[in-house]
């Protein structure tokens, strides 16, 4: 990777556009399809009945040996639980980008585009984590919050993350479910409310996700080495954590499942894995073509289980 000079930046995808430039199309969008899911969705509409709160592909246990074993009820339960989980996993990662997106913004001019929209980012995070929250609520089951050795050492990563390495944690965080969201709100086997979330989530961190690429391949030509190398580590164990924080394991206690035995059959699962690594799949190739799956970090990847 090479910066050309002082205006023009290349990596290996080819010409970065101006800062200034993506940011006002950004801000441009939000303008245009931006929702308010108190307003937006119906919460008072009765569930349906027999309908999935999670597609059962999706599911951790889909096409398990025990999977095979449970009842319909039993499946659709889990998913129920499993879908909790997932959106309190989103409320976790979207109150650490948030933090992420400030420390981003403390140094940079006040009036940039750049800075306009990164605050209209961390707006749009607020209402997800309420609208995930919500979600919860109207599905009847707990939160799921992550251990509390993640929540710790999400507490060192919010503390010691450069702007790369915070980039790429949003990436990992972000397209993982994005692509599962994408997969759940057409699926008609899915409760309504639980499309409508999807819908708007999807609609909305197609922005961010841009935002956070096209910064990241910036910091990736501009950051001094150390950081670029600190980055391919401390994202390969961003990806470890968030493997592992994917599904809480209370979930299989919570459906009257032994969670020893259901763990070790998601572990063995080559249905999870390949579920996993398609659902990364686009990150890892991005992430490799700009630099960032290199040595350590690589392997740390490798042994997510995030990358093939």
């Amino acid at each position: 990777m090479t910066v050309t000079d002082t205006e023009v930046l290349r990596d290996a995808l080819g010409l970065l556009k101006d800062r200034e430039q993506v940011a006002e199309r950004l801000l441009d969008s939000s303008a245009r399809h931006s929702f308010d899911p108190d307003t937006e969705l119906d919460w008072d509409v009765p569930l349906e009945e027999g309908k999935w709160f999670w597609p059962p592909e999706l599911v951790s246990l889909y096409d398990t040996p025990l999977w095979r074993r449970m009842s319909l009820e039993q499946q659709q339960d889990l998913a129920r639980h499993e879908a909790a989980s997932l959106a309190s996993l989103g409320i976790w990662f979207e109150i650490i980008l948030m933090q992420l997106l400030v420390r981003h913004i403390y140094d940079k001019p006040v009036t940039s585009a750049h800075v306009r929209y990164a605050l209209t980012e961390i707006a749009d995070e607020c209402r997800h984590s309420k609208m995930f929250a919500r979600m919860i609520h109207k599905g009847g089951t707990p939160a799921y919050p992550v251990s509390r050795v993640h929540h710790n050492l999400a507490r060192v990563l919010k503390t010691v993350s450069t702007t790369p390495g915070s980039f790429a944690c949003t990436l990992l965080g972000e397209e993982i479910l994005d692509w599962m969201q994408r997969l759940t709100f057409p699926d008609e086997r899915v409760q309504p409310i639980v499309r409508g979330v999807t819908r708007i989530h999807v609609v909305e961190e197609a922005r961010h996700v841009r935002y956070a690429r096209e910064e990241l391949r910036r910091q990736m030509i501009t950051a001094p080495r150390w950081e670029r190398e600190l980055t391919r580590v401390s994202s390969g164990e961003a990806a470890r954590v968030f493997s592992l924080a994917f599904v809480n394991p209370d979930v299989y206690s919570q459906v009257g499942l032994d969670r020893r035995a259901a763990l070790a059959q998601v572990r063995a699962s080559g249905h999870r894995r390949e579920v996993m690594q398609s659902g990364a799949k686009r990150l890892t190739d991005f992430l490799d073509d700009i630099g960032v799956l290199h040595g350590v970090g690589r392997r740390l990847w490798r042994r997510s289980g995030l990358l093939a």
